[in-house]
């Protein structure tokens, strides 16, 4: 199963990738020359793969990072082996609470097709701060966004109309995200008219709340078992899906003996 699922999500990595430098934060890192004509090691392997999404992507011309981008990838990665989520699942959506809410800091990407979605404006909590999320919190009433990995489950139509149910897998950091009913919905004051009224987008209750116009978008495409990382300033923040030793291992399980030449 492990093996199967390597080559499911890196075959077109294997078979296409020509790039020896990847980016984070805007500036680019280049493997050296060295190691054209030798062995790349686990780790680069893994780099690899991840600067060939971000790349393909083209993630970069829409302001999302590329080590934040790398997190989100390693705990889809670790979720996928713990079973959490199927090995069918080829969504992956990032938020990034560290951008203003001015900017469109909501990001899906298919992975299979290593294609952007869709990047749309998400709202933080009105208790974690107005333009930007400075604090965040997994308590109940706090109003506060909370960071970590969430896994979608089912839709439901609430009192914002049609929604999606989120379930935390950091505890400590998003456990309550059920009991808080922290909930993927559209709101009103999510958008360009909010932004030209006062500055910022309106803020929820803790939802990554997002705009009506997007809102059956979003939920189409990332309802019934797919990762979400919610990113953000908090030195405090760790999670066990942030564990490079689950992506590495899988790629170790097979023959690591690519070189540039096989590319």
């Amino acid at each position: 199963m492990r093996k199967h699922f390597l080559w499911v999500t890196m075959s077109i990595f294997f078979l296409s990738a020509t790039i020896l430098s990847w980016k984070s934060d805007g500036a680019n890192r280049s493997v050296s020359v060295r190691k054209k004509n030798a062995a790349f090691t686990t780790k680069e392997l893994f780099e690899q793969y991840v600067n060939n999404l971000y790349e393909s992507a083209h993630l970069s011309e829409t302001g999302l990072a590329f080590n934040v981008f790398e997190k989100a990838v390693t705990g889809y990665t670790n979720l996928k082996l713990a079973h959490v989520v199927p090995q069918s699942s080829d969504v992956l959506t990032v938020v990034d609470f560290s951008k203003s809410s001015r900017e469109k800091r909501m990001w899906i990407v298919n992975l299979f097709s290593k294609q952007l979605v869709l990047n749309t404006w998400v709202a933080h909590g009105s208790g974690s701060g107005e333009e930007m999320a400075s604090h965040f919190s997994d308590a109940n009433d706090s109003h506060e966004s909370s960071l970590g990995f969430y896994v979608t489950d089912k839709v439901y139509n609430g009192k914002h109309g049609r929604s999606l149910y989120l379930d935390g897998m950091d505890e400590g950091f998003n456990g309550n995200a059920r009991m808080r009913s922290i909930v993927v919905h559209g709101a009103k004051y999510v958008g360009p008219a909010a932004i030209n009224e006062q500055g910022y987008i309106g803020r929820s209750f803790g939802c990554p709340a997002v705009s009506p116009k997007v809102i059956n978008k979003v939920i189409n495409t990332i309802a019934g078992k797919t990762v979400i990382f919610i990113n953000g300033n908090d030195d405090s923040y760790y999670s066990k899906y942030l564990d490079e030793a689950g992506p590495l291992n899988l790629m170790a399980s097979a023959d690591t003996s690519f070189n540039f030449a096989k590319f």
